[in-house]
């Protein structure tokens, strides 16, 4: 499926896995249909940092964006996870991605090894030159140890099938330097945020939607609020956006994606365990995220 449009709610799927820590491809067929036809999601996202992807062999990594795909059956657009701090290694799961159907791709900066600038376009740059997907550039520094700057970004974007980026860069002055700076371009260049609690906010700045690992939870709610935005009702997605923020906050209380599929299986959704080294929430904090569900109206007090 090839949108003509990348913008609104879409949900970087958590990775449900059996309680022998094996993928669970039903609980997977599950959540997709859950997500599309419940939830009212704009697009999936498999294989990123919410679906455990340090933890999935290359193998169970393929399988995840091939199943997507499958499940999703056209109905809304799969963004597949495909990148890596190895530029060959980025290419080779990114072909797979192009030749399992995905519509998109999306490109984490490379983390641990710490380009320069010079590197990071160096390496898009040779990512994009080896597939015909478009691609979303995901700059997140506190993950990578390396933040993309405005003008590299700005640079990126002149690429032709670099359309736009996941912005978890924490500074909006960053952010506004990018929007400001791609407005001009020759093609419509996607600021989505990844920074769950300021999307509303990066809305009101000219963003285009989000990649959200709350919407997992609260996709519902996420999905209304940013289109009630794109229809400039800025007060009833205000009203939206601070109503969620309690649970938004706590779903963050330890790190992504613990909170989720905590909050996941609570729900009766097939999220399953955490592989390691990820651990499950410690009681306070799962209590704490009970009542933060009860109080969203997602689960009864």
């Amino acid at each position: 499926m090839q949108p003509k449009t990348w913008v609104g709610c879409h949900i970087p799927l958590i990775t449900p896995f059996k309680a022998d820590y094996s993928l669970d491809v039903d609980g997977l067929q599950k959540l997709i249909d859950y997500f599309i036809e419940e939830e009212k999601c704009d697009g999936l996202v498999p294989c990123g940092t919410t679906g455990e992807s340090p933890t999935l062999t290359n193998e169970e990594h393929d399988k995840v964006i091939e199943l997507t795909v499958k499940f999703a059956r056209g109905r809304v657009p799969v963004m597949a996870g495909t990148g890596s701090n190895s530029t060959a290694e980025a290419i080779e799961r990114t072909k797979h991605a192009e030749h399992a159907g995905a519509a998109a791709s999306l490109q984490v900066c490379p983390y641990y090894n710490r380009p320069t600038q010079e590197g990071i376009l160096a390496h898009f740059e040779t990512v994009a030159k080896a597939t015909k997907l478009p691609l979303f550039i995901y700059n997140i520094p506190s993950r990578t140890g390396r933040l993309i700057e405005a003008k590299s970004m700005i640079e990126l974007s002149k690429i032709d099938n670099i359309i736009g980026m996941k912005d978890a860069c924490g500074d909006m002055m960053v952010t506004m330097d990018i929007m400001r700076g791609t407005r001009s371009g020759a093609k419509k260049f996607y600021v989505l945020s990844g920074e769950d609690a300021l999307t509303f906010p990066m809305m009101t700045l000219g963003g285009d939607g989000g990649i959200m690992a709350v919407a997992n939870v609260i996709g519902k709610e996420y999905r209304e609020m940013i289109h009630l935005m794109l229809a400039g009702k800025l007060e009833q997605a205000r009203e939206i956006h601070y109503k969620t923020l309690p649970v938004v906050k706590t779903l963050f209380i330890e790190s992504n994606p613990a909170p989720a599929k905590e909050a996941m299986n609570m729900m009766g959704l097939p999220a399953g365990p955490l592989r390691l080294p990820l651990v499950p929430l410690k009681p306070e904090n799962r209590e704490t995220l009970r009542k933060a569900l009860v109080q969203v109206g997602r689960l009864k007090g």
